[in-house]
């Protein structure tokens, strides 16, 4: 009898879970359908590569648009945009927190959050956002997402390009950096308001150096190199 009882519960929790899934999918996707009919994919893109100080892939040092794929994605090439594998990890993580601490957006995901929703974490936005990162993917190569994706993340100081980045923290164009200011600057959109080195240096120094672990990790670089490149840090002001 007791065993009947709680087969009803447990039944009844799991069609009241599957409703609000379908809800907030549902609202998620209509979202997603306003966002796009305001402005579809090629506008965005047409849109942000007008911007003053767009910055081309080819612009950018490699070491940079190495880390920032370890550290931001690492599976970027793989995926079509969604990452089931950091999805998972992120919501064993969330669990663990008791909070909403991680997200497991890739880039493709991060660049449809700049272009079309607000900064709010909220799951009806982060489901629009993935359904309009799998229209992205349809629309756009790997290289031209990860450069939009680069003309539109934050780096703090108003700086919203490599381009504007890179002259007001080191006073260079985006070509001139060092592997040293570039594995600084791939750590900053993740918390600019955190790890930017005029706001706290210390923390920025911290984060650029999971930045070199990421780079290590995934093979990129040795780790005598990350000491190598972390070594570069004598005489920076900001």
């Amino acid at each position: 009898m007791i065993w009947k009882i709680i087969k009803k519960i447990l039944l009844a929790f799991f069609i009241i879970a599957i409703v609000i899934v379908g809800y907030v999918t549902y609202n998620g996707y209509e979202m997603y359908v306003d966002a796009k009919e305001n402005l579809s994919i090629e506008d965005m893109i047409a849109n942000v590569k007008k911007k003053e100080n767009y910055t081309s892939l080819d612009e950018m040092p490699t070491l940079y648009k190495k880390a920032v794929i370890a550290v931001e994605d690492r599976r970027f090439y793989k995926h079509k945009g969604i990452d089931y594998l950091a999805i998972g990890r992120a919501f064993i993580n969330d669990i663990k927190a008791m909070a909403f601490v991680e997200g497991g957006s890739t880039i493709t995901q991060q660049l449809a959050k700049n272009t079309y929703f607000t900064q709010e974490k909220k799951i009806t936005r982060k489901i629009a956002e993935v359904f309009m990162a799998l229209d992205i993917e349809e629309h756009c190569d790997k290289n031209e997402i990860l450069e939009l994706y680069l003309n539109t993340a934050y780096f703090g100081e108003g700086c919203q390009t490599v381009s504007e980045a890179s002259r007001v923290y080191f006073k260079k164009e985006p070509y001139e950096m060092n592997d040293y200011e570039s594995t600084m600057l791939a750590g900053i959109p993740n918390a600019p308001s955190v790890y930017a080195p005029t706001q706290n240096l210390e923390l920025a120094i911290k984060r650029q150096r999971q930045v070199l672990d990421k780079l290590v990790e995934v093979g990129e670089i040795t780790y005598d190199e990350a000491i190598e490149i972390f070594s570069q840090n004598v005489g920076y002001t900001y």
